[in-house]
């Protein structure tokens, strides 16, 4: 199972992403979460101290690392567009819960069709996670759709929008899957998260197709409270944790 959660900044898919990273680990799967978003806090919803991720350097500040995969140097412009990276996962990852957590980094220079030693690091590292096939692999994407446009999501077997009861957030949703279609990703679903109620959950059905809502995570103070404390929701709030059980238990019926 390999799934790219994506959404607009602030509508939970790093909560999302970490509770369900933690339920695939409660079921013994290898599980590897990999952080793409440059305000990087996968960690701290997985569990990590933070004391513990400020010792993780990501990977795409790592010049030293992607000069010596890529061969590029300040005096040298050309470089490899495949570096050696099936070993970066073991190397570099790190244990909290059963989980391991990858924290990528993002490019900071370049624009959407960027390619750079660091882009091209970042890609490779990508398509490798989709390809070890005895794990769980879910991305923490950033905020909006500059992934989707540099192509690093390519071969992920669904992504996820997390979305508001809101019209900007189901405007989100569908423009990842016209994106995504186009990186013949087919599979596009919806969480919908910070429900408050009947009301917003039919704001909800009325936008989204059937087909491709996976369920509704209520708005809920522990997962504020949790939040606020830099601690993992999946230890502060059992409903939200059931109620994400719930969407993968759907996600697991789909891929069988």
């Amino acid at each position: 199972m390999k799934i790219a959660i994506t959404g607009k900044g602030g509508v939970g898919k790093t909560t999302f992403a970490a509770t369900l990273a933690r339920l695939y680990a409660e079921d013994n799967k290898h599980v590897l979460a990999a952080d793409v978003d440059p305000d990087a806090n996968l960690g701290l919803a997985l569990g990590f101290t933070e004391e513990e991720l400020n010792s993780i350097v990501p990977i795409a500040k790592m010049r030293q690392m992607i000069e010596e995969r890529t061969g590029a140097n300040a005096s040298n412009t050309f470089f490899r567009i495949n570096p050696k990276v099936d070993d970066i996962p073991d190397l570099y990852a790190k244990t909290c819960n059963g989980v391991k957590l990858l924290v990528m980094g993002t490019v900071e220079t370049g624009g959407g069709g960027c390619v750079c030693p660091e882009h091209v690091m970042l890609k490779r590292i990508i398509n490798h996670l989709v390809l070890r096939s005895d794990d769980v692999v879910i991305l923490d994407m950033e905020a909006g759709l500059e992934h989707l446009g540099r192509g690093t999501t390519e071969g992920m077997d669904q992504f996820i929008v997390v979305i508001e009861p809101g019209a900007r957030s189901v405007q989100t949703y569908h423009n990842v899957k016209r994106l995504a279609n186009d990186l013949g990703v087919k599979q596009v679903r919806v969480v919908a998260n910070k429900v408050r109620g009947e009301e917003d959950e039919q704001f909800i059905r009325e936008r989204i197709p059937e087909a491709d809502l996976l369920g509704f995570i209520h708005y809920n103070s522990d997962v504020i409270d949790a939040d606020r404390q830099g601690k993992s929701p999946y230890d502060f709030s059992e409903i939200a944790r059931e109620e994400i059980r719930s969407i993968k238990a759907k996600i697991d019926s789909e891929a069988k």
